[in-house]
């Protein structure tokens, strides 16, 4: 049993076929789906999705990318669509100073606000970081000192050095496809050593095909493959592997049921 804990079911590339994504994806073992919201406008599609598939589960919050057009998005909104029973989380929000799509001090300031959110739901915040290691560890660090909450590095590529950092945080980290490329070695060596209680898998679907699907569109189908190269980069067995990331996903995401998806 596999759960996807990052995947974009209202994209491009997907919702055209999300009956048949969802499908296959069951088909290989894939038993729950938490479907990722980056902006507003997509918040009632990401949550009618998982009012509609019982095994599939919300998050609501706004990406770094989109931080300027949601300058002004304050706190009581996002408390609002977090108060649905389908919403498990809050984001993706972060920061990305790789395409720096928007200002960093509005990144900051939003990402500060999701932050409080989490802490006050309880709700895990899911975390993209992209060339802003620095300013990311720093700010979850101020955080913690004003009052501890849950949070997920989704789709890890930075360093060791902030991996150990975050985990030292508390958070847990998720490795999606990028993990099985070949340029990943580094990645690689620091995906054996994250502890077993503190790993998830994902796909960031319809975005990096794991090997060996490179250059097609990803589905969440895909998160076996990526489960079957980390666990043998690890010296697991795929349902050890996936027996822990499940468990991890359900103490994480508390306010998600196992029971709601037949485990």
């Amino acid at each position: 049993m596999l759960i996807d804990s990052h995947c974009h079911l209202e994209y491009e590339g997907v919702v055209e076929d999300q009956t048949g994504v969802l499908d296959r994806a069951r088909a290989a073992g894939i038993k729950g789906f938490l479907n990722i919201s980056t902006r507003r406008s997509e918040w009632e599609r990401v949550v009618g999705t998982a009012e509609r598939e019982p095994d599939v589960w919300a998050s609501v919050g706004i990406h770094p990318h989109e931080a300027d057009a949601h300058a002004d998005l304050g706190a009581s909104a996002l408390l609002e669509a977090a108060a649905h029973p389908r919403v498990i989380a809050i984001g993706e929000t972060g920061l990305d100073y790789y395409y720096d799509k928007s200002d960093r001090e509005v990144q900051q300031d939003l990402f500060r606000t999701h932050i409080g959110v989490a802490r006050e739901t309880g709700l895990p915040i899911i975390i993209h970081t992209r060339d802003a290691e620095e300013d990311t560890a720093r700010i979850l660090r101020e955080e913690m000192e004003k009052g501890a909450f849950p949070a997920l590095i989704h789709c890890f590529t930075a360093s060791a050095g902030f991996g150990r950092t975050v985990l030292d945080l508390g958070l847990t980290i998720s490795l999606s496809g990028i993990v099985t490329f070949k340029n990943a070695k580094d990645l690689q060596a620091f995906a054996k050593d994250v502890p077993s209680d503190r790993l998830l898998v994902e796909t960031d679907s319809p975005f990096l095909a794991p090997i060996p699907h490179r250059g097609r569109k990803c589905e969440p189908a895909f998160t076996a493959d990526t489960a079957r190269f980390v666990a043998d980069l690890r010296g697991e067995s795929l349902e050890e592997l996936g027996a822990n990331t499940t468990r991890n996903f359900f103490a994480l995401f508390t306010k998600a049921s196992p029971v709601e998806q037949g485990a």
